[in-house]
């Protein structure tokens, strides 16, 4: 058995438009009455479980991948919420406060003007704090603190995952970043991390990239974002960690190859 798979249909919101949301509960969690469980929050949600919804027919296999690490007890049973996206995905998804930091090496005065009318990301982090997460800890049986609560994407669901750590670090736990869309307003990201980032010691940030496709431009943008973990505090392979992988290319063929890694490097400490 995979898991449970429940949905919520066109979820509501004061903030954002209404999307659907997956709830995939981990084997085991119907007979058991009391036991709690972490959550990751994901988003491109339509993308992790099934090829019918998933970009272009691939799904991340997500139900798979947990259900092996959870039963080679490599982590523990965790829940996950799938926040499907919209056609406003670029918009929620682009970091918006980065956009007030003061010109540097990465912000330019005219990304102001161009993007930050258009940015609906605090919309979407109020959304997903203020209104989807109550809900789901009212409905199921979490852990609803920040030590169990985590997020992921790729892409730019990476500069989301990243943006809400660093914007919500009462909430959030860790942030799994994969092919992180470092180019978005040319880079704007990293000055904000020298910034925003919270302090080391308490959270868990995972990075990773391919060669190929869209992710051939990400290395030059995450040795920059390494420099400034490290020079934060963070310690790589304990609280933060950053992968490469060589071949590996834009898809969600890649990342469902790889996607147990940044599972058990932020689920695995909670054992």
């Amino acid at each position: 058995m995979l898991g449970t798979l429940r949905y919520h249909l066109d979820f509501s919101s004061r903030y954002v438009i209404p999307r659907n949301i997956t709830v995939w509960l981990p084997p085991g969690y119907t007979r058991k009455g009391r036991e709690r469980y972490a959550v990751l929050y994901m988003h491109d949600g339509q993308n992790l479980f099934s090829p019918e919804t998933a970009h272009g027919g691939v799904d991340w296999g997500l139900d798979s991948a947990l259900r092996r690490l959870i039963f080679s007890d490599e982590v523990p049973a965790t829940m996950v919420v799938g926040v499907w996206n919209s056609e406003r995905r670029w918009r929620e998804y682009l970091p918006q406060r980065p956009f007030n930091l003061p010109p540097g090496p990465y912000t330019q005065p005219r990304l102001s003007d161009e993007f930050k009318p258009q940015a609906l990301s605090d919309a979407y982090l109020r959304f997903i704090v203020e209104e989807l997460k109550p809900v789901i800890d009212r409905t199921y049986r979490t852990c609803p603190d920040r030590g169990h609560t985590f997020m992921m994407g790729s892409s730019m669901g990476g500069l989301i995952s990243l943006y809400a750590l660093c914007e919500y670090p009462a909430v959030f736990g860790g942030a799994g970043c994969l092919s992180t869309h470092w180019p978005a307003g040319e880079g704007i990201m990293i000055a904000y991390m020298r910034e925003a980032l919270p302090p080391p010691g308490v959270h868990r940030i995972y990075f990773d990239y391919g060669t190929e496709t869209l992710d051939a431009l990400y290395e030059p943008h995450q040795i920059q974002a390494d420099k400034v973990m490290q020079a934060a505090g963070y310690r790589r392979g304990e609280d933060w960690l950053t992968l490469r992988f060589e071949g590996d290319d834009h898809s969600e063929k890649s990342w469902r190859k790889r996607v147990e890694i940044p599972l058990q490097f932020l689920l695995g400490g909670l054992r």
